[in-house]
Parts: structure tokens; C-alpha cells; sequence
């Protein structure tokens, strides 16, 4: 009989693995996880070399049996693995520049999920998750992936219209951070709560939020009333109370580049012009965290690593894997498959939503129809992510360029084709999937 489990994470030299090693070895009694094979690419040979050491000095601190491997070679990983972890990004961080300023350019904003960069993140992304999901099918076909990678969405529409696989769940820190915010609010204990969230991933809405099966969403809309007439709120862009209210729901922090476009796009265009997009502030942030991981005397996950912008990742990554793993059937929320739990929305299709989550996978709650208010943006959104997933199995740019056209942050076709054609020659060495189409 199988001792342990076997856990292969690609994208092994990512900073935020440091987190995730501190969520397995919290878990280790309910998660007993004896080897853990960290998994990346040449480019990423040195990165992963400096984390693999911080690993296995963090399991050696706490003493649990927990073997750390680390290859370059994915085929070597797989076999055998129960879970597959994903958390890479195809051009590391200087794609993730060009997919935030080349559309500045334009007029467009850049952003990792959203528009024009989050079509560039998902066109370089998934022909590599299809092609980690062929290695599991033949390597290790009954491990479960759960993919952290952006944009989840795309990604997740992809795998559940063309992966032909089964064994996937695609997971979001944005969720629980909204429940401990909520938490927090209401004076009680996250674990004690079950939002239920439905919508798109980053493009997800609140519609309860139940504490010991009592609806306390109304409260938390009273107690932002009470706090914005009692002090200055330090976000000018946050939620305001009358919008929260009338809306009847609470969005996922992303829904400000919708609901808020034009504020938004200028605080961008204003990083944009001083060289501090979020994704040149990354860079900086990582080669500060490389440089503290290198520390042999270092044992434990740095605090610095907070501002990197992974809050309770490992949480949202290991608490699915031990809920799968032990039956728990506790409310978690995840990317997933429709099938009429959104009437709204195609079956078939990925959607955000708080499921129980089974040693047989998501269970999603029903949610039926969608309240008319936010109807039509979760639509118009799915569209594009239809539209693009096709594109790319398709391998047909033209149709990639007409989901950017056609997205709803964008607001001229004509700067969106321009855009989208700078960024096409910009990423030429990570698109060649797409050579000769």
C-alpha cells in the first residue's frame, strides 16, 4: 500500500513556493505529503535551485519526513503523483512588462488577467497546460491539477472545452481574502463562514454570506455605511456603500477596472510613465526575495513575501488539496465546470463558485439565475473567454484578435488590433504554437 502522497508543483522556482512549502508542512498530520517534486525549465534552472534549498531547509526546521526533489525535466516528476500543482509564467516576468506597457501605447490598459495583457498571459499559458495535462494523462492520469496559473479563467475555459480531462480545479486568492475581510468585519472566525460566490474568475460577486446559516451580507453592507460616515476612507477607489447596496451584491476587487474604468486607467497610465507598472515593481520585489533566499541561516518564509501579492495562497492551494485528500466537503471556492448551476451562463463553461469540495472533486451550491444587475458583464466577459479558448485551440490569431476587439475593457477596435499587433511580434518566441496561422 502507497505510503504518503506524491506532490509535483511546475513552476517550482516561482517566489511564492516558499509559501506553499509553509502550507504543506502546517498540514503535514492531515496532509501527509512524503515527496515533493518542485519542476522547472532551464531559464528558471538558477531560481529553482536557490528556492529547492530554502525548501528543504524549512522541512528540516520542522521535522516532518518530506523528501524535496527538483528536475528540469517534467516527465521525470510526474509519474506516480497524486497532485499536480501549476504556477508558472511562460516568459517569466519581463512578458508580464511588455503585456502592461505596450498596450499603454494605445490608450489600452495592461494588466495580468484583464484585456489585452491577460489575452497575451493565456495565447503563451495554455498550449503549455494542454501539454502538461497530455504528460498526466499518460504519466499519472487519476493526479488532480490544481492550477494557481493566470489568467485562471481562460485557462480553466480552455481545459474544460478542449482538455478532455476531468481532474482539473482552477483556484484564486482573491476569494479568501474577500472572506477574511468579511470576517474580520462581522468579528468572527473565517472558517465559520460560507460566502457563495458565483460569477467568472476576477470577475466573481458575493451574494451571501452566511455565518451559522444566518445571511449576514446586509451587515456588512450597513458597517461600510457606518465607516464611511465616521472617517476619511484611505482608498478613494473603494467600494462605496449606496453602490454595494443598490447592486446587492459585493464584487471581486477586479470589477474596479469595470466599474471604475476611468479612475483605474489613470492611476495606470500614471505608473506607465514613471516605470513602476506592477509588474516592473514585481521584478524589483522578487530579485530583493531571491537575494533574502539565498541566506543559508534562513528557515522559514520571509514576511517581504506578503508584498509580492500572493495573501493566503498556500491556504486557497493547500486546503483544496487536503479537502480532496480527506473528504472534508467543506465550502471552498473554485474555478470549475457549469452545469446548471448557473442557468445564465453555458454548461460546460468555467465559472467561479463556492462548491463543497469531495474526495470526487467541486460540488458547486445552485445559484440559478443571475440578479439583472450583474447579468449582462458576466456574459459579455464569458464571451471573450469562449471566444479566446476556441483561438487558441484553433490556433487562429485572428479570431484571438477579435475576442481582444470585442472585450468590454476595450474601447477602440482600431488601437486594439495595433496593440494586439505589437504584442504578437513582441512575444513572437513564446507563441510558436501559433507559426504559420
Amino acid at each position: 500500500m502507497k505510503q504518503g502522497l506524491k506532490v509535483v508543483t511546475i513552476g517550482g522556482g516561482s517566489s511564492y513556493t516558499p509559501e506553499l512549502i509553509e502550507g504543506f508542512i502546517k498540514r503535514y498530520d492531515e496532509l501527509p505529503i512524503t515527496d515533493l517534486w518542485l519542476v522547472d525549465i532551464e531559464e528558471g534552472k538558477e531560481k529553482l535551485d536557490i528556492v529547492g534549498n530554502l525548501a528543504r531547509r524549512m522541512v528540516e526546521k520542522a521535522g516532518i519526513p518530506m523528501t524535496i526533489h527538483l528536475t528540469l525535466n517534467r516527465r521525470e516528476a510526474l509519474p506516480g503523483a497524486d497532485f499536480v500543482t501549476t504556477q508558472f509564467r511562460v516568459g517569466l516576468l519581463d512578458a508580464r512588462i511588455k503585456d502592461e506597457r505596450i498596450p499603454a501605447k494605445y490608450n489600452m490598459l495592461g494588466q495580468e488577467t484583464n484585456g489585452a495583457g491577460g489575452l497575451f498571459k493565456a495565447l503563451r499559458t495554455v498550449p503549455v497546460i494542454f501539454d502538461i495535462i497530455k504528460d498526466m494523462k499518460e504519466l499519472c492520469d487519476q493526479a488532480w491539477l490544481i492550477n494557481f496559473t493566470n489568467p485562471a479563467g481562460v485557462v480553466s475555459e480552455a481545459v474544460f472545452r478542449y482538455g478532455d480531462f476531468e481532474r482539473y480545479i482552477g483556484v484564486c486568492n482573491v476569494p479568501i481574502n474577500m472572506t477574511m475581510h468579511f470576517a474580520d468585519q462581522l468579528h468572527v472566525k473565517p472558517s465559520d463562514l460560507v460566502p457563495i460566490f458565483g460569477g467568472l474568475n476576477h470577475l466573481s460577486f458575493v451574494f451571501n454570506v452566511y455565518h451559522r446559516k444566518k445571511d449576514r451580507l446586509q451587515e456588512i453592507f450597513t458597517l461600510m455605511k457606518e465607516k464611511q460616515m465616521t472617517m476619511n476612507n484611505i482608498d478613494p477607489l473603494a467600494w462605496s456603500y449606496e453602490f454595494v447596496h443598490e447592486l446587492n451584491a459585493y464584487p471581486s476587487p477586479y470589477l474596479k477596472y469595470y466599474y471604475f474604468y476611468e479612475e483605474m486607467f489613470k492611476k495606470f497610465m500614471a505608473s506607465y510613465e514613471k516605470h513602476e507598472t506592477r509588474a516592473e515593481l514585481v521584478k524589483d520585489i522578487e530579485t530583493a526575495l531571491f537575494k533574502k533566499y539565498q541566506d543559508p541561516n534562513l528557515k522559514e518564509k520571509p514576511e517581504e513575501l506578503s508584498k509580492r501579492g500572493g495573501a493566503y495562497y498556500s491556504d486557497v492551494a493547500c486546503s483544496v488539496i487536503s479537502s480532496i485528500h480527506n473528504d472534508k466537503r467543506d465550502y471552498q471556492v473554485v474555478n470549475t465546470i457549469n452545469n446548471g448551476h448557473i442557468t445564465d451562463l453555458p454548461d460546460g463553461c468555467a465559472i467561479e463558485i463556492t462548491c463543497r469540495i469531495t474526495k470526487d472533486g467541486p460540488i458547486p451550491v445552485h445559484i440559478g439565475k443571475l440578479p439583472v444587475q450583474v447579468r449582462g458583464l458576466i456574459q459579455s466577459v464569458k464571451a471573450y473567454e469562449e471566444m479566446l479558448a476556441d483561438a487558441i485551440y484553433e490556433k487562429n490569431l485572428e479570431k484571438a484578435r477579435l475576442a481582444l476587439q470585442i472585450h468590454p475593457l476595450t474601447h477602440s477596435s482600431i488601437q486594439a488590433k495595433k496593440a494586439f499587433d505589437e504584442l504578437i511580434e513582441a512575444h513572437q518566441p513564446y507563441l510558436t504554437y501559433y507559426e504559420g496561422k
